[in-house]
């Protein structure tokens, strides 16, 4: 069974990227355990502590555990929204993000310049940025109906290919070390 931890860099349970992050849920393989973060709000801030806090060692427990992360996040700020980034930077020390493929969405009502932050965060932090594993969806509010269902057929495929992408690239590291 292939674990991915899905994280959503957006706190409000009926934003646009809690919606993506459960139709991506829906389109898991079935060999896929799909794990959708929920602690992103508790995790305190980053201050290099001595002793670890308990939440923020949940959450590296959940990112070893995981064979790959998808990450959809809003653009705040032409940013990466602060709750995300404070969760990435508990993982710098640790190397939790070292060589772990990951899959990112932006979705924002425009979200280039998040985007491009957060690719380089993941670059900084060592890791696995996918090939095929990224996707920019602009005007995300106009591709989801009321029901939460996306109605644009194009980002449903282009969501499709990222999942695929991330899929592949587990499977490759799985077999690469022999689990």
């Amino acid at each position: 069974m292939i674990k991915i931890l899905g994280i959503s860099g957006s706190l409000r349970a009926g934003s646009s990227n809690n919606i993506v992050m459960k139709i991506v849920a829906g389109i898991m393989p079935e060999n896929v355990e799909f794990t959708i973060y929920e602690g992103l709000g508790s995790l305190p801030h980053f201050n290099d502590p001595e002793i670890i806090p308990p939440e923020v060692e949940d959450f590296r427990h959940l990112l070893k555990e995981a064979n790959g992360v998808f990450i959809c996040t809003p653009e705040y700020a032409f940013g990466v929204p602060g709750s995300l980034k404070n969760a990435l930077d508990w993982t710098v020390g640790a190397g939790d993000f070292d060589r772990k493929p990951v899959a990112l969405v932006t979705a924002s009502s425009v979200g280039d310049k998040g985007h491009a932050s957060l690719l380089q965060t993941l670059t900084a932090i060592s890791a696995d940025i996918v090939e095929g594993g990224t996707l920019l969806i602009s005007f995300i509010r106009s591709k989801l109906n009321q029901k939460g269902e996306m109605i644009d057929p194009v980002t449903s495929e282009a969501l499709r290919s990222v999942v695929d992408a991330l899929i592949k690239r587990v499977e490759w590291c799985l077999s690469a070390t022999g689990d």
